[in-house]
């Protein structure tokens, strides 16, 4: 293809998804939704001070980099080719099927494995939202809560992407004015006298500085469990054909949503940090039996026993509530529009690429909260510990498919990467950065992981017959979902082999892309 070739050679590829639900706001509140900051704070924050102390507050920022570096990749490639599946597409394209296959197998687990937590939290905060605190200590009862949960946004979802987000707006209002109101009030104690004596900090800038860190080990620990609560930020890119302007718009919106977060989690830790302290006893975030969640803690130490102290500590309750049910509904978008393309392409079975008269996937979102609920009650019946495992496994699921989005950007535009300083930062440096960062992470997950005995931080251990070797039940977990697509896929290759031969995508290499994407810019500036 030339530069002088129609656009519309490139048009984003029909595949009977609904478009323009959606645009640049309703995007960033479905990216930010995702993430669920105010769950992903309230069982982070305690495990960052465990580790690295009072450099809680910069842990955020250095997450922030590879976060920031991947959202730009994600950008980059978005604008190149909008497909709901993402980077199963653009690695299919830039290193090969089998590549993208695993790409999109890396979506699908990280998003099953984390809706048994959010399932999990959303049963246990309903009860404790009506002071029922005795059922919420319960197995059964939750369980069966997280299950309804679980259905009742499956059918949302399945209704249409715009309830979805009107939805969306009405629980990230909640999460973010709750969140504001628990820093605002703490600090205000702080700078008042009003603090808790012995226990409450002045915050410092000293907690920005790296180098106070003691070890690299601690380090490298803090950050992988803060790259986690930047997590979700692509499902703005996962409804991209649903987006008004779909080559810009989910990329804006993915961008601008980790910055909003880096924004939400400084001043949050920070001021959590002031008025709890880091001790390892009472309220201190540093007391590991609080680290689960901080926020359940802290509620009475910031708004008192006062009525309007009992006002917000129910709001927390219900924020937290909140962004699990905003990060359930939002969970099942990427998984099922990331089912859905695999299934438009032939690399799944092709019922998974109906769409229903609502004009969302049917059996991929029915199969999302099917196979959702499978696992989650599997795992809460068969060993609470394992189900723990699987969940924190989930790190070396991002690492593994956003560090794949770092790596394929500037290997996708490496014919115009050196082209322009832009494209060099832009598609190349920044992209590269996050990758590599986050391959670091991956490895570093897995040295803390692999070999570990009963009395480490892993919940379960397995024995490897004959060599005695006891591997971490979290390094296992995650490698183990990995292996099991690696299976999956050689059985879709042999079963489905036309996508493998490259014959379902459409015929756009790399270097067309880009030669189109020069095109429309020249045409913009004309």
């Amino acid at each position: 293809m030339t530069a002088t070739q129609a656009p519309q050679d490139f048009d984003v590829l029909e595949k009977g998804l609904k478009p323009n639900a959606l645009g640049l706001l309703s995007s960033v509140v479905v990216a930010l939704a995702s993430v669920a900051p105010a769950y992903s704070l309230a069982a982070t924050i305690g495990f960052i001070v465990i580790a690295v102390g009072l450099q809680a507050p910069v842990i955020m920022i250095l997450a922030f980099i590879p976060m920031i570096c991947v959202a730009i990749g994600y950008k980059e490639l978005n604008e190149a080719e909008p497909d709901s599946g993402t980077i199963f597409v653009w690695a299919s394209r830039t290193f090969g099927p089998r590549t993208g296959w695993m790409g999109g197998w890396g979506v699908i687990t990280a998003d099953v494995v984390v809706m048994a937590n959010l399932a999990a939290i959303a049963g246990t905060y309903f009860f404790l939202l009506f002071n029922a605190d005795g059922i919420a200590a319960t197995l059964f009862w939750p369980t069966v809560v997280g299950v309804a949960w679980i259905v009742i946004m499956t059918i949302i979802s399945y209704v249409g992407i715009e309830v979805s987000a009107r939805l969306q707006y009405a629980l990230l209002g909640i999460e973010l004015v709750a969140l504001a109101l628990f820093s605002i009030i703490a600090l205000v104690r702080i700078y008042t006298n009003n603090a808790i004596a012995g226990t409450s900090l002045q915050p410092r800038w000293s907690w920005f500085n790296p180098f106070q860190i003691n070890s690299f080990d601690s380090l490298a620990s803090a950050v992988l469990l803060a790259v986690f609560i930047y997590w979700g930020f692509d499902t703005a890119l996962s409804v991209n054909e649903e987006t008004k302007d779909p080559r810009k718009t989910p990329g804006k919106a993915g961008v601008i949503a980790v910055f909003v977060l880096l924004g939400t989690y400084v001043l949050v830790t920070v001021a959590s940090q002031a008025i709890a302290g880091i001790s390892d006893q009472g309220i201190g975030l540093g007391n590991a039996d609080n680290a689960t969640d901080v926020f359940a803690v802290l509620a009475r130490a910031v708004f008192g026993d006062s009525t309007f102290g009992n006002i917000g500590v129910h709001i927390l309750i219900l924020m937290v509530l909140s962004s699990a049910a905003a990060s359930t509904l939002t969970t099942i978008l990427p998984t099922a529009r990331t089912v859905f393309s695999m299934g438009f392409h032939q690399a799944v079975p092709k019922k998974f690429a109906g769409i229903s008269k609502y004009m969302t996937p049917t059996w991929a979102t029915i199969g999302m909260g099917l196979v959702s609920i499978i696992f989650y009650v599997g795992l809460t019946w068969f060993n609470g510990n394992v189900l723990a495992d699987t969940i924190a496994s989930i790190g070396l699921l991002i690492a593994f498919y956003f560090g794949m989005v770092g790596f394929t950007c500037p290997v996708f535009y490496r014919h115009s990467v050196f082209k322009s300083p832009r494209n060099f930062v832009q598609r190349g440096v920044l992209p590269l950065l996050g990758g590599l960062i986050l391959l670091a992470a991956f490895l570093q997950a897995l040295h803390n992981y692999w070999l570990v005995g009963p009395d480490a931080d892993s919940t379960t251990f397995w024995t490897v017959p004959g060599l005695g070797w006891e591997i971490g039940g979290i390094a296992m977990t995650g490698l183990g979902a990995l292996l099991l697509g690696v299976v999956l896929m050689i059985i879709t290759w042999i079963a489905m082999p036309k996508f493998f031969r490259g014959e379902t995508l459409p015929k756009r290499s790399g270097e067309e892309l880009e030669s189109f994407l020069l095109a429309t810019e020249k045409e913009e500036i004309v």
